[in-house]
């Protein structure tokens, strides 16, 4: 992990958002707002099976952070312990970023981004870095994988933890704005305006306009008693949220 410091912002060449936030939790919806703030995606996935927006992310990004977790002895949802990133995989990442060069603003989104960011970061020092991070209850979360992938509770939570701790030590680290996705419609609308003055992106049109509440139909689900430190970690999340 990085050492404790603000969200970089460097002055002169391109700057780059990052949307961080576990599978199924708000991260399509968070990165068709700052695309309507003027955040270039490039490339990316317009609509797909469970995303009928789609999911607003990069081939080449999703492709690569598997061949890297797959190097590592795991995948999405098998995070390793450590990761290693190989020379190859460092050149294929900076041809990728070499890419955006054209566009002063941009960004990108993967979930598995949670677990391959350090290895980006090092990627990006000579650009202006900032995050914007988004997060879902657990309940809600284990009933979209469980229809995506017909993933177990116990996984799914497993997974859910995993990958919002990392959330929790990046946001400690970085200081980011994060929004909920369990928000009211009305809410969340609100919570991402505020995300967007936090980050200084003027949208061209209404903040959230790319939200649709209808598409986060799980979101309604009946909570169940999780594990403790699952609630305490959801607890967490909604302390620091906007």
């Amino acid at each position: 992990m990085l050492p404790k410091r603000e969200t970089s912002m460097k002055s002169g060449g391109s700057r780059v958002v990052i949307i961080l936030g576990m599978h199924r939790s708000g991260t399509s919806s968070l990165a068709g707002i700052l695309e309507g703030a003027g955040l270039t995606l490039g490339k990316v996935s317009r609509q797909n099976l469970f995303n009928p927006k789609g999911n607003l992310e990069s081939k080449k990004i999703i492709d690569l952070n598997d061949a890297l977790l797959r190097h590592n002895g795991g995948a999405w949802d098998n995070p390793p312990a450590r990761i290693d990133w190989p020379e190859a995989l460092k050149q294929e990442r900076d041809l990728i970023i070499r890419g955006y060069r054209d566009s002063l603003l941009w960004g990108f989104k993967d979930p598995r981004l949670l677990l391959t960011l350090d290895g980006w970061l090092e990627g990006l020092s000579g650009h202006g870095v900032s995050f914007a991070a988004t997060f879902r209850r657990p309940g809600s979360v284990a009933q979209s994988l469980y229809k995506r992938n017909q993933f177990s509770l116990e996984k799914s939570l497993f997974l859910w933890k995993t990958y919002n701790e990392k959330l929790l030590a990046y946001h400690e680290a970085f200081h980011f704005p994060v929004v909920s996705f369990d928000l009211p419609e009305t809410d969340y609308r609100d919570a991402v305006e505020r995300l967007l003055q936090r980050l200084a992106l003027t949208p061209d049109r209404r903040p959230g306009d790319f939200f649709e509440n209808e598409l986060r139909y799980e979101a309604q689900a009946p909570e169940a008693d999780f594990p403790p430190e699952i609630e305490s970690l959801y607890k967490e999340l909604e302390r620091i949220a906007l």
